[in-house]
């Protein structure tokens, strides 16, 4: 076969530190847009962003050349150095080390892109710790859940 041919598509979940609702509606928006923008930077376009006041959904599709680390590594990076360099906040601005990120079933997509546009929703009655243990459990992810965020330990 001469070329390369994939479908990966990932759904990844990151979390402002400490879970501080530091995401303001007047500049999620923005956020989102440069989120997006990052993603086509990697080469690996976004399928949909969204999120709340205190972390963020992506969907999107994995070239085979980078690792899921390396594109969370930028997008994290440069969206955080945005948000402090638009000064939308009085302290600097920092995303919680790691995230999550799962493997999607191609035929499941559809509900994916569903569940991450209607975040604010969903959220009105679960909280993103909830939200994280939920979904390593559907993903058989083993963890510790002193280790899930920075505030607990």
């Amino acid at each position: 076969m001469a070329n390369t041919y994939s479908s990966i598509v990932i759904h990844a979940v990151f979390v402002v530190k400490y879970r501080k609702a530091l995401i303001d509606p007047s500049w999620k928006s923005k956020l989102i847009g440069v989120i997006t923008e990052l993603f086509l930077e990697t080469e690996c376009p976004s399928i949909i962003v969204n999120g709340t006041s205190d972390h963020i959904h992506c969907l999107f599709r994995l070239k085979t050349s980078i690792s899921v680390a390396g594109v969370m590594k930028i997008v994290k990076a440069k969206s955080s150095k945005w948000i402090n360099e638009n000064h939308f906040l009085t302290s600097r601005f920092e995303w919680q080390k790691g995230y999550s990120a799962f493997s999607c079933d191609y035929r499941k997509i559809q509900g994916i892109m569903e569940y991450i546009k209607n975040q604010e929703i969903h959220h009105m009655e679960s909280s993103v710790y909830e939200e994280q243990m939920i979904l390593l459990n559907q993903h058989s992810i083993s963890y510790d859940s002193k280790y899930l965020f920075e505030d607990l330990l």
